[in-house]
């Protein structure tokens, strides 16, 4: 590859890290502090750094003609592409751009990591030299990049849902202590409009229930964390953006199942062979499936549902990474 080609494909590569790092700092300060400029600085880096992600791995394409997807750096890069393109979709179509700082930090980890995976312009190898890589692997990246989209989202509810808890416990407390013998000279007062507030809200038909209600006197008592806490969205909106992210990476994974067994039965002569990555995405299919059932029950949904959408990405990284470069298989990166 002549000189040009090789410093553009580097050029796009440290374009993108920098991207990613830089949006991840300015986000992650958007998330902490609220701060306008800080969002409307942080989207283009983010939009910036998937762009050149994906130039790069055109690009790489166009120079060598061996197609992108063959090896760990660029199933990596292409995560890390689709994770902030699904990213930047729910930002501008559902305001999400407070979680952009996890979701880029996370993307600019992958794509440094792919680094380390760089074979540089390799042949595939003969079983990977079929047209169903260019089918199945982008499907199987783009559910697993959602699923790490949702992730970011549950461990915000669950930060959010867990401080509900606690002061909750707190508040109950304060009143115990007031309500006991001698208990008026502790001077306990919450402040009257956010308890009459909450009591409206809870009571008004056709009005938006607060679903943090220990929060929001905290908040207009003047505690800052609490202040803070309240300036995130609610509980039910959380709840409601991690199911539609979900929703999105698993007809993503059953579609990349179903065409992962066509191509097996293409190359190796059987649709299923249980095979330790087969087993991993079979497994990591049934979490998300029983996240989305268990979704339907309102005794479960919220904080265990959050939880079961944590194990589910867990269980994918496990799938994605563990399996493939730790355990040997017929889907193993080891040389």
């Amino acid at each position: 590859m002549d000189p040009f080609r090789q410093t553009l494909d580097q050029g796009l590569l440290v374009i993108g890290i920098a991207a990613y790092v830089t949006g991840a700092f300015v986000l992650l300060g958007y998330f902490l502090l609220r701060t306008p400029v800080l969002r409307t600085i942080g989207l283009p880096l983010a939009i910036a750094g998937c762009a050149a992600q994906f130039a790069e791995l055109g690009a790489r394409w166009w120079m060598t003609g061996i197609w992108p997807l063959t090896n760990l750096y660029g199933s990596l890069s292409l995560f890390s592409a689709v994770a902030v393109l699904v990213f930047l979709v729910f930002a501008f179509r559902y305001d999400l751009a407070f979680v952009g700082g996890p979701v880029l930090a996370l993307a600019a980890i992958a794509l440094g990591y792919a680094t380390t995976w760089n074979e540089g312009y390799m042949p595939a190898v003969p079983a990977l030299q079929s047209y169903w890589i260019k089918i199945h692997v982008p499907i199987v990246i783009a559910s697993y990049a959602s699923f790490m989209v949702a992730f970011c989202v549950s461990l915000i509810y669950l930060l959010k849902a867990y401080a509900e808890q606690r002061y909750a416990r707190h508040g109950a407390t304060l009143r115990a202590v007031a309500a006991a013998p001698g208990g008026g000279t502790v001077g306990v007062t919450l402040p009257a409009s956010s308890s009459a507030s909450v009591a409206a809200n809870a009571a008004t038909p056709g009005v938006t229930r607060i679903d943090t209600p220990a929060i929001a006197p905290a908040a207009g008592a003047g505690d800052a964390l609490a202040q803070w806490l309240a300036g995130l969205p609610s509980l039910a909106r959380l709840d409601v953006m991690q199911y539609r992210i979900v929703a999105v990476g698993l007809p993503l994974l059953s579609l990349g199942i179903i065409t992962g067994a066509m191509w097996a039965k293409e190359a190796w002569g059987a649709y299923w062979q249980w095979d330790p990555k087969e087993t991993a995405a079979l497994a990591s299919w049934i979490v998300y499936a029983m996240y989305m059932h268990l979704h339907t029950r309102p005794e479960w949904r919220g904080t265990r549902t959050a939880w079961v959408s944590v194990i589910g990405f867990a269980s994918i990284v496990f799938c994605y990474l563990g399996v493939n470069i730790w355990i040997s298989g017929l889907h193993s990166y080891k040389m």
